[in-house]
């Protein structure tokens, strides 16, 4: 049987970097889209940037081939460039002898990409691309939320 494809739009915001943050997530299969969400009261933006592409992901029931659009650098570079394999490879130790951050939700992401083919897509935020403008509201909706 063929893998299905379906789309991932994802996006996180935050208030303060430590604050309350939300993340916002659309998936689209064929004509059929859902809506998922969610927030945290103490977190950063980054975690909810990770948090939306896991979610998306994580809600999937079978193996897919997934493009997930992001306007996250810190998600895409992360998978693309080869730095989350790295950072866990080297028990979350970053090149520059740091630890990683994040490395919970890191291990996840890559737990999923191990499940499904997976294609990540950097797009410009805030720059009128439908899905990402309603993942952003979802996501200031929750942040604002656990506010």
């Amino acid at each position: 049987m063929e893998k299905k494809t379906v789309y991932i739009f994802s996006d996180g915001a935050c208030s303060g970097n430590p604050g309350p943050g939300g993340y916002g997530v659309i998936l689209r299969y064929k004509e059929k889209e859902t809506e998922l969400s969610g927030g945290e009261a103490h977190t950063t933006n980054n975690r909810m940037e990770l948090m939306g592409v896991i979610t998306g992901l994580e809600a999937l029931k079978y193996p897919c081939n997934v493009i997930v659009q992001t306007d996250s650098r810190y998600v895409v570079d992360g998978i693309e460039k080869g730095w989350a394999k790295k950072w866990k490879k080297n028990n979350w130790i970053k090149g520059d002898k740091k630890p990683a951050l994040n490395p919970d939700l890191w291990d996840r992401l890559l737990a999923l990409l191990d499940k499904h083919d997976v294609k990540f897509t950097w797009i410009k935020g805030h720059a009128g691309h439908p899905e990402n403008e309603r993942c952003d509201r979802l996501a200031v909706e929750q942040r604002d939320a656990h506010a």
